[in-house]
């Protein structure tokens, strides 16, 4: 996960701002013409309410995690495990918006954004939540092809980690290299087939990861 810096959020949150002037604007048009009188604005202050507080929850609860702001800055909100966010810590961190906006202008939140090194804001403390780039960091490039091989016997799950992210760096190493470390992995390679085009040591390691990614 990539915490999401205080420029990126700071777009997302103008731009939900935006769009809660707009519905409050609707609202506003819609009750304040109807003729109603108190009910009408009554009606409009219980519809401004739910707008202002109703509003990040119902979208953070959703399947993108993200209100429309963060959605267009390629953001989510998430747990600090990487989980999707629970309903009472979307209900918490919304609620301590009101200790981030003091004293004035968010000044809280932002200076805590500024001081944590996941950019968090005081409702990200409170709750545990982390806002983060939507698009995975991705560490490694895809590798290369090779028939997929099983390996010598079942592999542990920090050899297979190590076999895949070995893969993963295969157009970054020099040949020289890359056959030195799959050298190392000689136990669990499978034997040569009698009769068939011999596969180096790299070959066939590349076929075992291409076999551990699902391909048969």
């Amino acid at each position: 996960m990539r915490p999401a810096g205080l420029v990126a959020r700071t777009m997302a949150f103008l731009l939900d701002l935006l769009i809660r002037l707009i519905l409050d604007l609707i609202l506003v048009m819609a009750l304040g013409a109807t003729g109603l009188g108190g009910l009408g604005h009554g009606l409009m202050l219980i519809g401004m309410f739910l707008v202002e507080w109703l509003y990040p929850i119902a979208f953070e609860l959703g399947r993108s995690g993200a209100t429309p702001g963060k959605q267009a800055a390629g953001l989510r909100v998430v747990m600090d495990t990487g989980l999707p966010v629970t309903p009472a810590a979307s209900v918490t961190r919304n609620l301590l918006r009101v200790a981030d906006f003091l004293p004035l202008g968010y000044a809280f939140g932002i200076v805590t954004m500024l001081l944590h090194r996941d950019c968090k804001r005081l409702g990200d403390l409170a709750a545990g939540t982390l806002v983060v780039h939507a698009r995975p960091v991705v560490l490694h490039d895809a590798p290369p092809a090779a028939s997929p091989l099983a390996p010598a016997r079942p592999l542990k799950q920090g050899e297979q980690a190590a076999i895949r992210s070995w893969a993963g760096r295969a157009k970054r190493l020099t040949p020289e290299r890359l056959e030195e470390l799959a050298l190392l992995a000689v136990p669990v390679l499978p034997a040569e087939e009698p009769g068939a085009r011999p596969r180096g040591a790299t070959d066939r390691l590349l076929g075992v990861a291409q076999w551990l990614m699902g391909k048969r």
